[in-house]
């Protein structure tokens, strides 16, 4: 497995409390935050840029203190590394009730055919027992800026498919 790769490079050039600020603030827009040809995700840091209104500097301390003892590798290689791993899965269809609760407003609706394949029922065709559930003003880190609500929400849906003896 390979040591360290472009996003650690990236963002071993700035403070890890630089590095959360910046991916709080990007990603809970519901742009794509794109670097260019000639920049890294960390050239679109502005420090001016305030942070998300539901996440405090506290928050941030806390974070950055937790990944400055861990780093960055694990978190970039779950889920964002391992789309092309071959773990032996031929039948990829998850036959256990799921729930997904995402934000209107996360910048992955965004992607290329991303929205379709939720909306549609595409999706539903590897989960057929998936609950979708988009919370209008939601952005990426929905359970983070909506934690009641998303709780809520995960208990209702625990309630409804527990059973009873």
């Amino acid at each position: 497995m390979a040591g360290t790769g472009r996003a650690e490079a990236d963002f071993g050039r700035f403070d890890v409390k630089s590095v959360i600020r910046n991916i709080y603030t990007l990603f809970s827009r519901s742009e794509i935050p794109i670097a260019n040809e000639n920049q890294e995700i960390m050239d679109l840091f502005d420090p001016s840029t305030p942070l998300p209104s539901w996440f405090t500097e506290e928050d941030l301390s806390v974070y950055a203190s937790l990944y400055e003892k861990s780093g960055f590798r694990y978190a970039l290689q779950i889920p964002y590394r391992r789309f092309s791993v071959d773990i032996g899965i031929s039948d990829p269809k998850v036959n256990a009730p799921a729930l997904l609760i995402m934000g209107e407003k996360d910048y992955c609706m965004k992607f290329p055919g991303m929205e379709d394949y939720i909306r549609s029922g595409t999706l539903k065709s590897l989960v057929p027992d998936l609950d979708i559930i988009f919370l209008e003003d939601g952005c990426h880190f929905v359970h983070e800026q909506l934690p009641h609500l998303a709780n809520q929400l995960i208990i209702t849906f625990l309630d409804k498919h527990s059973t009873t003896a």
